[in-house]
C-alpha cells in the first residue's frame, strides 16, 4: 500500500458517524490537494468498510459518488446515521 493511500485511510477512517468530507478535503488532508480522483481510486480498493468508513466521502457538488455496495446503500448508511441509527 502507497503512504498516499495510508494517508487516505487514516483521514477516512477519523470521519464521525453522521459527518462527511468531500473527495476533495480528503485529498487536502492527505497532503495531495489536488488528488481528489486519486482519493476515488483508493477507495474502490477499501476491503474494510469498517475501519475505513468510505461511505462518509461524497462528492463537492453534494452528491453521493460511488460506493462499492452501491449509490442505494451508500445514501441509506449517510441517513441511517444521520438519524442515529
Amino acid at each position: 500500500m502507497s503512504d498516499f493511500s495510508e494517508r487516505v485511510y487514516s483521514v477516512v477512517s477519523k470521519i464521525p458517524k453522521g459527518k462527511t468530507m468531500t473527495y476533495k478535503q480528503v485529498a487536502a488532508a492527505a497532503g495531495r490537494p489536488k488528488a481528489w480522483r486519486a482519493v476515488g481510486n483508493t477507495l474502490n480498493k477499501n476491503k474494510d468498510t469498517k475501519r475505513v468508513p468510505c461511505h462518509r466521502v461524497i462528492r463537492s457538488d453534494g452528491e453521493t459518488g460511488g460506493y462499492a455496495f452501491g449509490k442505494k446503500r451508500k445514501k441509506q448508511l449517510l441517513e441511517a446515521e444521520k438519524r442515529g441509527a
